[in-house]
């Protein structure tokens, strides 16, 4: 286990002495990386934006249940506890008929309703599922349908499924723009791989008449093209954080004409780490492509 470790540590010296031996064509390679992986990585950030955007101006989608006009207190008490026994549901709120009725006088509507003999509104739960997945809502709805003195279930997930039908497509043309970009890195990092062995020929050579094995030979070409992918998905954050801040003024100034106050936010702690990590990996893997191509030949 030593040994081992003390091998991925030398490594890791030599891949850090080649990066740091050139420093020009680091730099580039990790401008490459990192400007065509700010592409995908701030596309989907933009989309989970805009997911939050529209939510605010929107609000919370709820649904609504309409009892029957003849519903008692015992069958309001009964569906009450029916809806708290949903974990399903982040909260409710019982609205009574009397309320709806002055809901309705202060939206404008009092002299429609006041040439009315009785109030022909029925008592109400509005609730707010903990999910925005309409398959959620159809779920519910259909099972709530079933309730006794359950008149009417309205669902307020329209714009919801318009919603996650346009982020669903946009997630998609993010993750192939994602993995074409990715496959054109790894071929970036295979080329810079090939010309590190073509380079080295000479010092291969003699380390495998000293006695040198393939893994101990791979092993820091590996490492090099993981730090370097690494390198690249470090500008890649840079490049989204200074894309975030420079539309940060522009967004807030359009969610305020709709009355939402929003604030544009870059990747968390867990995206970061996975820009990073798939940066890294997509390095990792042409320069084992390349060192499994090509090193057999030196």
């Amino acid at each position: 286990m030593i040994n081992w470790l003390y091998l991925h540590v030398r490594a890791i010296g030599q891949a850090l002495h080649r990066l740091v031996a050139q420093p020009l064509g680091t730099l580039l390679s990790a401008l490459v990386v990192g400007i065509a992986l700010s592409l995908p990585g701030g596309g989907y950030l933009l989309l989970d934006n805009v997911a939050s955007l529209a939510r605010g101006v929107s609000g919370t989608p709820e649904i609504s249940i309409f009892l029957d006009m003849d519903a008692g207190a015992a069958e309001l008490a009964a569906i009450e506890q029916r809806i708290k026994a949903m974990p399903e549901l982040a909260s409710y709120r019982f609205v009574p008929r009397d309320e709806g009725l002055r809901q309705l006088e202060a939206a404008g509507l009092g002299d429609v309703l006041g040439g009315l003999k009785a109030n022909p509104l029925p008592d109400a739960f509005v609730l707010a599922p903990r999910d925005e997945d309409p398959a959620l809502f159809e779920r519910l709805s259909a099972e709530m349908r079933g309730w006794p003195k359950v008149a009417h279930v309205q669902l307020d997930s329209a714009w919801v499924k318009r919603l996650h039908a346009l982020l669903g497509l946009g997630r998609s043309a993010v993750l192939m723009l994602a993995g074409l970009l990715g496959f054109a890195l790894v071929i970036v990092t295979f080329n810079t791989i090939r010309l590190q062995i073509l380079t080295q020929r000479q010092e291969i050579a003699v380390s495998r008449l000293l006695g040198a094995t393939d893994p101990f030979i791979r092993r820091p070409f590996y490492w090099f093209g993981g730090l370097q992918g690494a390198l690249g998905g470090l500008v890649a954050l840079g490049t989204i954080a200074l894309g975030v801040r420079a539309l940060a003024g522009p967004v807030a100034a359009l969610a305020e004409t709709y009355g939402a106050v929003f604030a544009l936010s870059g990747p968390d702690l867990r995206a970061s780490l996975v820009i990073v990590a798939f940066a890294a990996f997509l390095g990792w893997l042409g320069a084992a492509i390349s060192v499994r191509r090509h090193l057999a030949g030196t």
